[in-house]
């Protein structure tokens, strides 16, 4: 959901999160276990409520060399190194949720896809990565309408057969609509294949590919999980809830998967109002593990504080990320006082404070 939200941080380490020393300490699944993120970007060029969603771009050949593509929703798209330096800046519009496959084949060779909502112009925007330099450039065959009032949230699928598809859904009214990417020479198009409604307000939603299960955050109802396929049609089962008798506390924004080997691996989900983030199977009926906050460390980076967007990898990436990263949006950048930005925060942490084996 859209806001800015101002905190009354104190000045415990824990409080960057909106976390109290009685809640880290509390015991039990549904207490968040306090991580400390190594790294930050630099914040957006924006001001207020900008930065939403991050997407991690793999280097083929040199891991560490892994960027970060986020969103600054009052102006385009950042990229940001593994250090937080921002290497790249694309102001095409008012871009708010990111997502990207790897392997689509356009001009004769393999590329990364990247989509994101553009609500300047309504439209679906497409990149490419150029993997000698990390560098996006747009493929997009054209303005890809959305036919939406607000384009909004997004995510994207690739198919057991290799296939593209990508999810996007309408603002506050929940109806979601999935196109297939076709290459078309040196360019990109989408077909509208899907259309449904989840009944209220989305935003976060992503796609298991090796399992074909799509998990959208219906922001002040619970998580749900669908089908993938184009075919999949309004067919859904509840994983989790906002309330009582859930674990998520409006809202539910952001939504990620931590692939292990095999079925294995996690599903992360972004609690907005409680300022942490929920664990749950990969496999199975999806159950809940635990939860996990960023708090602020002494070493200067602040916790993080309503999320919206939120990525995470189990690809090894460079010494300070050897299990993979997780990183998230945050909405109140308080060390220093500054726009909006990431925190990345290494895998092995959030395993340890989870009590999870390490992949």
């Amino acid at each position: 959901m859209e806001r800015f939200v101002s905190f009354a941080l104190s000045t415990v380490l824990l409080a960057g999160c909106g976390m109290s020393r009685e809640d880290a300490t509390a015991s039990g699944p549904s207490a968040a276990k306090p991580v400390f993120a190594a790294v930050e970007t630099e914040p957006v060029q924006s001001e207020r409520d900008a930065a939403d969603d991050p997407a991690i771009w793999l280097h083929p050949t040199d891991p560490s060399r892994s960027l970060i593509i986020g969103t600054d929703k009052q102006r385009g798209l950042d990229v940001y190194d593994l250090a937080g330096k921002r290497v790249q800046s694309l102001p095409d519009g008012r871009m708010n949720n990111v997502d990207l496959r790897y392997g689509f084949q356009l001009g004769g060779q393999e590329v990364a896809i990247v989509a994101a909502t553009n609500r300047t112009d309504r439209t679906l925007a497409l990149y490419a990565v150029d993997a000698s330099n990390g560098r996006l450039s747009s493929v997009a065959d054209g303005a890809i309408a959305t036919g939406m009032q607000d384009p909004y949230g997004l995510c994207m699928y690739r198919s057991g057969n290799g296939e593209y598809f990508v999810f996007a859904n309408d603002g506050d009214s929940g109806a979601f609509k999935q196109w297939k990417l076709q290459a078309r020479g040196n360019k990109v198009g989408a077909e509208l294949v899907r259309e449904f409604v989840v009944g209220s307000q989305a935003e976060g939603c992503a796609a298991d590919d090796a399992s074909g299960r799509l998990y959208i955050a219906e922001e002040d109802v619970g998580l749900w999980r669908y089908s993938a396929a184009p075919e999949g049609g309004a067919q859904r089962t509840k994983v989790d809830e906002v309330g009582p008798g859930g674990h998520l506390t409006d809202d539910a924004e952001g939504v990620a998967i931590f692939y292990g080997a095999g079925a294995d691996g996690y599903l992360l989900v972004s609690s907005q109002g409680s300022n942490d983030y929920n664990v749950y199977r990969r496999d199975g009926d999806n159950a809940f593990i635990g939860k996990f906050a960023i708090a602020s460390e002494a070493n200067g980076i602040d916790g993080t504080s309503d999320t919206d967007g939120i990525d995470v990898t189990s690809t090894p990436l460079s010494s300070a990320f050897p299990h993979g990263v997780f990183i998230a949006q945050d909405g109140e950048n308080t060390t220093p006082a500054a726009a909006q930005n990431f925190k990345l925060v290494p895998w092995e942490r959030i395993a340890k404070a989870l009590g999870l084996p390490l992949e």
